[in-house]
C-alpha cells in the first residue's frame, strides 16, 4: 500500500487505499507522448478542448453578426434564470473556507511537515494578487462605486443624484457607503473564497498526496480510479474552457481600456479594429514571458505590476482627499461588513439590476477565472499551513481590493459630488456610460492628468500581459495531465488562441459577447467547484494534524 503522504489517498475508514500500481497506470494514462509538432498529446483533453477552441473562432469568424446575437441573449437569460444559484454557491465557498481556518486541519502544512516556502510575502502576495485581480481593479476601480452609489441602487439606497443634475444633501452619506460596499461585496470575502478553494485542492492533492497538478486530482476521493478516465477528462476539459473564456473577458477589458486611454490622451482612434492590433501585440510580448517560465517571467511582470500600481495608488491617495479617503475606507469597511449578509441574500429582492447584472456575473467570471488563478496559486504556495494559507488569501487581497477601491472609487464619488456640472467621472460614468473610460476621467481631475493616464495605460498593458502568460502556463498544465514542464510549442498555441478568442468575442458582440461567455463556462463549473469542497475535506480527514 502507498504512504497517504506521498502518492495515495485512502479514505476515512482506510478500506479502499490506492494500490502503488494503479496509481502508476493513471500517471501513465496522463504522461502522453510528445505528437505532432511538439505537443504533449494525453488521451482527450488537449485536442478535445484545443479543436473546440479552434472551431469557436472559425465560428465566430465566419458569422460575427449570427454570434453576436447569440451572446446579446444568452447573457441576460443565464443571469436571470441562475443568479440565486451563483450567490448561493459563493456563500458556500467562503463558510467552507472559514471553518476550515478555525479547525484543527487549519495546522495540516501543504507539502508535508518538514515543507517550506518557496516565496517570501512579499513575492507570494504579488503574484497572487497580479494574476487574480489585475485587469479588472484597473477597469472597475472608479467605475463601479460611482455607478452603484448613482444609478443601481443595490438594496433601494436612495440615489443623491436628481434627474436635474443637482446633488440631495441628505441622500449622499448613505449613497457613497453604499456604493463602496456593494463594489467591495465584489472584490472582497467571496471571490478569494472561490479562489481559494480551487488552490487548496490543488495544493493538497498535488504535494501531499503526490498526484499531478492537474483539476482532476482533486477529486479522486470521490471518484477513484475514474478520474484517469471520462470523468476526469470532462472535469479538465470543463477547466480548460471556463478558464480559457475567463481570460478572453479580461484581455477584451484590457484592451477596450488600453484603446479608451490611448484615445483620451493621445488621440488615438477607439475602434475595434485598434483594440484587435492591442491583442495581438500583448499577446505577442506574453509569449516572450510565457517562454521565460513561471521565475524569469510571471514573477518578475508581477512584481513591476505591483511596483507601478502601488505607486499610483500612492499619487491618487496623496493628490486626492486624503482625509476623506481614509474615512471612505472605514465606512466602506464597515458598511460592506453590515450589509454582507443583505448582499449575499439570494432570495426575496427587488435590486435585480444589481444581483444580476453585476453580482452574478461577477461570480460566474471569478470562476471561470478559479482553475488558473487557482492552480496558479497553488504553484507558489508550498509550505503555507492550511490556516496561513487561507487566512492570507482571503484577508490581504480583500484588504487591498478595499483600499484601491476607497482610493480611486472614492476621489471619483468626491469630484462628481463636489461639482456635478464639470466632472468627467459624471459624464462618462452617469450620463454616457463608457465604463473604459473611468479610470481616466478620474485622473483627468487631478494634478499630471497626462502623466498619470500613460501610467495607467501602461499598468493595464502589463497587467494584460501578467494574465496572459500566467494563463498559458495553466491552460498548458491542465491539457498536459499536470506537467508544469510541457513542449514549449504547446504553451505558444495555448497562448495565441487566448489572444484568438478575446478577439473574435470582441469583433462578435464586444463586452456583452465576453461576459456571455464567461458566464456560460462558470455556470458548469460551479458544480465542480461544489463538489471539490467535499473533496479537499475527504483529503484533509486523512492528513496528520
Amino acid at each position: 500500500m502507498t504512504d497517504q503522504g506521498s502518492t495515495g489517498i485512502p479514505d476515512p475508514e482506510g478500506a479502499s487505499d490506492i494500490i502503488d500500481t494503479e496509481f502508476e497506470i493513471g500517471q501513465d494514462n496522463l504522461e502522453g507522448n510528445v505528437g505532432p509538432f511538439g505537443f504533449d498529446i494525453h488521451n482527450p483533453v488537449f485536442l478535445v478542448s484545443g479543436l473546440s477552441v479552434i472551431a469557436f473562432v472559425i465560428y465566430a469568424l465566419l458569422a460575427p453578426e449570427q454570434a453576436g446575437s447569440f451572446f446579446g441573449w444568452l447573457r441576460p437569460t443565464l443571469t436571470s434564470t441562475f443568479d440565486w444559484f451563483f450567490l448561493s454557491a459563493a456563500n458556500v465557498f467562503v463558510i467552507f473556507c472559514l471553518v476550515l481556518i478555525f479547525s484543527p486541519w487549519g495546522s495540516v502544512r501543504l507539502g508535508g511537515k518538514e515543507a517550506s516556502p518557496d516565496y517570501s510575502y512579499i513575492g507570494w502576495f504579488a503574484m497572487l494578487f497580479a494574476a487574480g485581480m489585475g485587469i479588472g481593479l484597473m477597469f472597475f476601480g472608479v467605475l463601479e462605486p460611482v455607478y452603484h452609489m448613482a444609478i443601481s441602487e443595490p438594496l433601494g439606497v436612495a440615489s443623491p443624484i436628481a434627474e436635474d443634475g443637482s446633488i440631495i444633501a441628505e441622500n449622499v452619506d448613505a449613497a457613497k457607503k453604499m456604493g463602496l460596499a456593494a463594489t467591495i461585496y465584489h472584490w472582497g470575502l467571496h471571490p478569494w473564497a472561490i479562489y481559494a478553494v480551487v488552490a487548496l485542492a490543488l495544493a493538497l492533492f498535488s504535494f501531499n498526496k503526490g498526484l499531478p497538478l492537474s483539476i482532476r486530482s482533486a477529486f479522486y476521493p470521490i471518484f477513484g480510479e475514474r478520474v484517469w478516465g471520462w470523468t476526469g477528462h470532462v472535469i479538465d476539459i470543463l477547466a480548460v474552457f471556463a478558464t480559457l473564456f475567463g481570460l478572453a473577458t479580461s484581455l477584451g477589458l484590457g484592451a477596450q481600456q488600453a484603446n479608451a486611454g490611448l484615445e483620451y490622451v493621445y488621440g488615438v482612434p477607439n475602434t475595434v479594429t485598434v483594440q484587435v492590433v492591442l491583442i495581438i501585440g500583448i499577446t505577442a510580448v506574453a509569449l516572450i514571458s510565457v517562454l521565460r517560465g513561471l521565475d524569469g517571467g510571471v514573477k518578475v511582470l508581477s512584481e513591476i505590476n505591483m511596483g507601478i500600481a502601488s505607486l499610483l495608488l500612492l499619487f491618487v491617495l496623496i493628490a486626492g482627499p486624503t482625509a476623506a479617503i481614509f474615512s471612505d475606507f472605514l465606512s466602506g469597511l464597515t458598511a460592506y461588513a453590515t450589509d454582507l449578509v443583505a448582499l449575499s441574500n439570494p432570495v426575496g429582492r427587488e435590486d435585480d439590476g444589481y444581483r444580476q447584472g453585476w453580482t452574478a456575473f461577477y461570480w460566474a467570471w471569478w470562476i471561470s477565472w478559479s482553475p488558473f488563478v487557482g492552480m496558479f496559486i497553488a504553484r507558489v504556495s508550498r509550505g503555507r499551513t492550511v490556516r496561513e494559507f487561507l487566512t492570507c488569501v482571503l484577508i490581504i487581497p480583500s484588504l487591498v481590493c478595499v483600499l484601491w477601491m476607497a482610493v480611486f472609487g472614492g476621489v471619483a464619488i468626491d469630484q462628481v459630488l463636489s461639482d456635478p456640472l464639470t466632472s468627467a467621472v459624471k459624464a462618462n460614468v452617469i450620463d454616457a456610460y463608457r465604463p473604459e473610460l473611468s479610470l481616466f476621467a478620474m485622473l483627468e481631475g487631478l494634478p499630471l492628468a497626462a502623466i498619470t493616464s500613460t501610467i495607467g495605460i501602461v499598468l493595464v498593458i502589463v497587467f494584460f500581459v501578467t494574465s496572459s502568460d500566467s494563463g498559458s502556463l495553466v491552460i498548458d498544465t491542465i491539457t498536459a495531465g499536470g506537467k508544469v514542464d510541457a513542449p514549449v510549442p504547446q504553451r505558444v498555441f495555448w497562448c495565441t488562441f487566448e489572444g484568438l478568442v478575446a478577439i473574435v468575442l470582441l469583433i462578435g458582440g464586444g463586452l456583452g459577447s465576453l461576459q456571455a461567455m464567461v458566464i456560460s463556462t462558470g455556470l458548469p463549473f460551479t458544480l465542480v467547484l461544489l463538489l471539490m469542497c467535499w473533496a479537499i475535506f475527504k483529503g484533509l480527514l486523512t492528513e496528520e494534524r
